[in-house]
């Protein structure tokens, strides 16, 4: 079922957007060579404590997943691009790392992600990197009411397709609200005037994720992490966004 959310219901939304944005960035700024994914991940629960907000991974458990996350950041490295599971791995010079995180902070959730390089960076993945960012900042602007669902999808898929990558449909944008994913489903890729008309009020998660070389995937043996095919990397990039009247909001916007 699609919600509408009242302009005040928008206002209490601010403060999970503001914590998710502050974990991401305290998170991808402590990610250093040498430094292992489960101290992210305790970053960000030690974070969730001290706020009094609530994880929306730690007992996750749809059918695509093998048990309840666990975790509370997904932390995707390299040719792995979505639902990292938190292991004992330490970060090395080059990898590519994407922090995915939502949380509920007063029973209102929002959905963030974002990917960096740790160390020396391949001029290739600061192009992905850069395209899901450029990506997600089309499909936001195209958030608008007059617009439909699709016109997201075909302004994502236009800056994806555009650098010359592939894109897969299996995971994309969803409605966020008072749990983490709801309806509609934001796909990264779409025909434009085709879909869901945008009405203000409309809460949605906008996240482009593209692979180097392939758009098929496929998930680790633990159960939630999602690979590439053919071991190029991936990168990822989302907000939490409101459709108004006027501009949308960025609910989850980093400094």
């Amino acid at each position: 079922m699609i919600e509408l959310r009242t302009p005040a219901e928008l206002e209490r939304m601010r403060p999970a957007g503001r914590f998710v944005a502050s974990v991401l960035e305290a998170t991808r700024d402590a990610a250093k060579v040498g430094v292992n994914l489960l101290e992210l991940d305790a970053l960000a629960h030690e974070m969730i404590r001290k706020a009094g907000a609530e994880s929306c991974y730690i007992d996750y458990h749809p059918s695509f997943g093998a048990s309840p996350f666990g975790k509370v950041i997904c932390t995707s490295v390299n040719d792995a691009v979505l639902h990292g599971l938190p292991h004992d791995y330490t970060l090395r010079d080059g990898d590519l790392l994407s922090l995915d995180f939502a949380a509920s902070v007063d029973g209102w959730v929002a959905d963030s992600a974002v990917s960096v390089v740790v160390g020396t960076a391949r001029p290739a993945d600061l192009k992905l990197i850069r395209t899901t960012e450029l990506a997600l900042e089309a499909g936001i602007a195209a958030a608008r009411v007059g617009n439909r669902i699709g016109d997201i999808s075909a302004a994502i898929a236009e800056v994806g397709h555009g650098a010359g990558y592939k894109i897969n449909t299996d995971f994309g944008g969803h409605g966020v609200g008072r749990t983490m994913h709801g309806d509609p489903h934001v796909p990264n890729d779409g025909r434009a005037r085709r879909g869901l008309p945008l009405k203000p009020g409309l809460v949605i998660a906008i996240e482009p994720w593209f692979l180097e070389t392939t758009k098929r995937i496929f998930t680790d043996p633990d159960g939630w992490t999602l690979r590439s095919a053919d071991g190029s990397r991936g990168a990822h990039s989302e907000h939490t966004i409101a459709v108004t009247d006027g501009d949308p909001i960025v609910l989850t916007a980093r400094d």
